[in-house]
């Protein structure tokens, strides 16, 4: 039996087959299979057009024909890559045991390629009533019509890899990013950016959330942001495209890729499958609570209620059979046919959760990802915790995964900031954290550094507020942590005091410094190379506006900072000067002995009252050496130094010193930097000093 022959109704669709699941264009026509675990029964609406209020074609799929075991199926011919289309899921809506059918509901295809969603409204979804004149649309996508030009992911190692953290809205969204208006804050905008990028240094972007998701999930009166509420986890953020046509997002999304690749840097996904848009019990109806609402999630005891790992309302069930499947499709999906890099899992730690929201020891769905064939060049970078508690900074489950250092943002915070008892943990931090993952035999690596990122501060508001502003969010404040580590040197906010400005400017120095420089992986937030500001709100999610958007007056205001940025990556990489037989700080550190010192050689203070810490850093062969001082005393310190570098004739020079004008703060090309006479150095307060061994 041919499982695509139409049936004796000519308006029935043909069987089709439950697999692939989505929407897959096949010669003649489209073949559709989804996943309705319990529905009595299913209906496979078309729209000709997004302007469409109604569906122009429904087809009610026939159990004895078109399903098998819990997979709804059809093979509808004359249709192409372009159609929209929607589901009507029948069964009971009986909360209390876990069942929420609503056939007044159009659903999104939850394998959707493409989302059309000029006409969607939230609320429609959330009311009683018919939502098909207000739902979100799938379109069929067929991904083998592109031409990536021999385009492939470029599988960089971590050790060679330095992270930008951006939002492709707030990218170009300002009106000073010089990107034409119907391109700013797009895909598009982001590739003409590029030049930036490449000048900075950077080897990799980490892109906030660009799946679909939900920009009507904010607070009354404002949007979501970042983008933490997935709709699709297999399609690009429509707003996103500069085309306006249904394909649109899909094309610029790849074209952006290509273009990134070209210039030698990778694409990391910020990817959120810990939990989706439709919220706790009055959320809307969107599509996963309305075709297999027990197994999308975890319930709590009570069916009729969502368990909330995630703090948003909901948690999706990783661990349970289709949303395992569902999250490696997708993931393999981003890599094969979007040649994404790697990907970032927010809250990664509820992906180590059972069903019954307890933690498990061998999360399946965390092991298929690292042991997957597809995924096994992509790099995957866990926020090793959850929102109720769940912490794996140190203990992710896996081999191949890498951590946000939490403990690295908060101890560089400390020591900066001057906090007592503050410098042993900068010491650990700087050499990868060796308390944290004392126990692993991986590469220093494992530990992703820094400092500041979306979810804070922004460096520039670390060292100008003393507490946060968050008070244009709509919950009087409340919101945002209040665990900032944070110091506003004697004025709350913008100052017009040279010396005050300067002083912050070189406190911003001293995270950069610290964060690029130090063992283990770097990221850095957008803009803070130019002191992005967002007012003092350390919560900016729901701020789609000046707010959160990277004003790039701030780039030429700033430029001897972002020299210095850029300066530090060369350090950092060893770039530009092979020619000296010179290696990277990186290199040195991961593979060579430590010598800890203080103010005095041979004897650091671990001591509460410490503010200072010194060590020399020696390569294998000894013919490179470092040494590397860090103050956050508020005086001037005199340190000593090692005597004969790398042999009788060799002396010191200096590197990096934070407390020195552009371009003297960095030297570059590295190595290149003024020779000190004697075996002693003066200091200045609140700086990072790198020196070189010279012959």
């Amino acid at each position: 039996m041919n499982p695509l022959a139409p049936q004796s109704d000519p308006d029935a669709p043909a069987p089709g087959r439950s697999f692939p699941l989505g929407a897959t264009p096949l010669p003649g026509g489209v073949q559709f299979s989804i996943y309705a675990r319990g529905a009595s029964c299913l209906e496979l609406v078309l729209f000709d057009s997004p302007d469409d209020p109604k569906p122009a074609s429904t087809f009610r799929l026939d159990p004895r024909h078109n399903r098998t075991h819990d997979y709804w199926h059809c093979f509808v011919p004359g249709l192409e890559a372009g159609q929209l289309y929607g589901y009507r899921a029948h069964g009971p809506f009986e909360p209390a045991r876990g069942l929420r059918f609503d056939p007044e509901k159009v659903l999104l295809d939850p394998y959707a390629r493409a989302v059309e969603a000029s006409r969607y409204e939230r609320a429609a979804a959330a009311r009683p009533g018919d939502n098909a004149d207000r739902c979100l649309r799938g379109v069929v996508v067929d991904p083998t019509l592109y031409d990536w030009e021999g385009d492939t992911p470029l599988e960089r190692p971590f050790a060679h890899t330095v992270i930008y953290e951006l939002h492709v809205g707030g990218f170009t969204r300002h009106p000073t990013s010089g990107v034409p208006e119907e391109r700013g804050g797009t895909f598009a905008g982001l590739v003409e950016k590029i030049p930036y990028l490449v000048e900075l240094g950077v080897t990799a972007v980490e892109l906030l959330p660009v799946f679909q998701f939900d920009e009507q999930a904010g607070p009354a009166g404002l949007s979501n942001y970042w983008g933490y509420d997935s709709l699709c986890f297999f399609a690009p953020h429509t707003r996103y495209s500069s085309r306006r046509d249904p394909l649109g997002p899909v094309e610029e999304f790849r074209d952006m890729v290509k273009a990134l690749h070209r210039a030698g840097i990778e694409v990391i996904l910020d990817v959120v499958y810990n939990h989706t848009a439709e919220g706790g019990e009055g959320g809307p109806t969107l599509a996963y609570r309305g075709l297999a609402n027990q197994a999308y999630y975890i319930l709590e005891e009570d069916p009729a209620r969502y368990a909330n790992y995630s703090g948003v309302g909901n948690t999706l069930n990783a661990n349970f059979s289709i949303v395992r499947h569902m999250i490696l499709d997708s993931l393999r999906y981003w890599v094969e046919w979007m040649h994404v890099d790697g990907f970032r899992f927010d809250l990664a730690s509820v992906l180590a959760r059972d069903p019954e929201g307890r933690p498990l020891a061998e999360p399946p769905v965390v092991w298929s990802i690292d042991s997957d064939p597809v995924l096994a060049g992509a790099k995957l970078i866990a926020e090793a915790w959850d929102a109720a508690g769940l912490y794996h900074v140190g203990s992710f489950p896996g081999e191949r995964w890498k951590e946000w250092n939490g403990r690295f943002r908060d101890d560089v915070r400390r020591f900066w900031k001057g906090n007592a008892g503050s410098t042993p943990g900068m010491a650990t931090r700087y050499l990868g954290s060796p308390d944290v993952y004392e126990t692993s035999e991986r590469e220093p690596e494992r530990s992703i550094n820094f400092a500041t990122c979306h979810d804070g501060f922004t460096l520039n508001d670390l060292v100008s507020y003393d507490r946060k502003h968050n008070e244009a969010n709509g919950e009087e404040n409340r919101d945002g942590t209040d665990a900032n580590y944070s110091w506003n040197w004697g004025v709350e906010g913008p100052s017009d005091d040279p010396e005050l400005e300067r002083l912050r400017e070189r406190q911003i120095k001293n995270f950069l410094a610290t964060t690029l420089l130090a063992l283990g992986a770097p990221m850095l937030l957008m803009g803070d190379e130019a002191r992005r500001t967002q007012g003092g709100n350390n919560n900016a999610y729901c701020q789609d506006n000046e707010t959160s958007w990277l004003d790039w007056s701030l780039v030429e205001r700033h430029r001897d900072l972002r020299r210095f940025v850029s300066a530090l990556i060369r350090v950092r990489l060893g770039l530009g000067s092979e020619e000296r037989g010179y290696l990277s700080l990186r290199e040195i550190l991961a593979a060579t002995r430590i010598e800890w010192h203080g103010v005095r050689l041979g004897e650091p203070d671990w001591g509460p009252d410490s503010h200072a810490l010194a060590f020399t850093a020696t390569s294998i062969d000894r013919a490179r050496r470092f040494h590397l001082i860090l103050s956050s005393d508020w005086q001037p310190l005199r340190f000593e130094l090692p005597r004969d570098p790398c042999g009788p004739t060799s002396r010191w020079r200096v590197a990096v010193d934070t407390a020195a004008d552009s371009p003297h703060d960095c030297e570059d090309p590295p190595g290149s930097g003024p020779v000190l006479d004697g075996w002693s150095v003066e200091v200045a307060p609140r700086s990072f000093v790198l020196l070189a061994s010279s012959t």
